[in-house]
């Protein structure tokens, strides 16, 4: 196997993208998203573009991602060091209007295309053993409720129980945590930030007030580091307090 790299997907926007830019400087990425402009206007945004790699994937559509992401790493030669799953989409509908595609499309951007990615990346024959830590994008809405939230809060509870099971399963090679945000202005919220009344409720609600994107950044990097070498199948909440408030 040649170079090691950290994989992060969603890294088009929102907090792949601030998670890319921090990380640039010290590691070098694999940026997958589905839209190879995006991925490569946010290439060029990082810190020595040129070490860094595209890998374009729409995670919605889940068969063979598992297989895909293998033979990628088999030709290009390289490992995964840690993987950073940040993709993730809403699908905003109350409950007596649930669509089952619509279910389909959340879980698989949120949940089992991780899943189908950390499969291979745990594989000895495929990653080498090179695999040191995981940490998935959660929400606190998969610990609070919320009107007309269910399907994505539910996709989010699911990441939770994830991580706390693998965690346990993979280690001790491999440490497993999930970061879970408040409510952040991020190109799939920004049509909420769009309403004075709505920015006001936030203020009001969250102690430490409005989060940006680097806030959540802070911990990813924070939990792929070595300074985080004895946290495992925890449930970091970000989110100025709103949780507690």
């Amino acid at each position: 196997m040649g170079e090691i790299y950290t994989l992060i997907t969603g890294a088009s926007s929102g907090f792949g993208r601030s998670i890319a830019q921090k990380l640039a400087p010290a590691r070098k990425l694999i940026l997958a998203g589905r839209n190879t402009e995006k991925l490569e206007a946010v290439r060029q945004t990082c810190e020595a573009p040129e070490r860094h790699l595209l890998w374009v994937r729409d995670l919605s559509q889940i068969d063979r991602v598992g297989e895909d992401l293998a033979s990628w790493l088999s030709t290009k030669d390289i490992g995964v060091d840690h993987f950073i799953h940040s993709a993730g989409i809403t699908g905003d509908l109350i409950a007596r209007a649930v669509e089952m595609s619509v279910v389909s499309r959340v879980f698989n951007v949120n949940l089992f295309s991780a899943m189908e990615i950390i499969r291979p990346l745990v594989q000895k024959r495929v990653n080498k053993g090179a695999l040191r830590s995981i940490t998935l994008i959660s929400s606190i809405s998969g610990k609070l409720g919320g009107k007309a939230i269910s399907i994505y809060s539910a996709s989010k509870g699911a990441v939770n129980a994830l991580t706390r099971a693998l965690a346990v399963e993979l280690a001790p090679a491999i440490r497993v945590n999930a970061v879970l945000p408040g409510y952040i202005e991020t190109e799939m919220t920004k049509a909420s930030f769009t309403h004075p009344e709505f920015v006001e409720f936030l203020k009001a609600t969250y102690p430490l007030g409005l989060g940006r994107p680097d806030d959540v950044a802070d911990a990813v990097e924070f939990l792929a580091s070595d300074r985080a070498r004895w946290i495992t199948g925890q449930e970091i909440i970000v989110d100025g307090g709103r949780s507690i408030s």
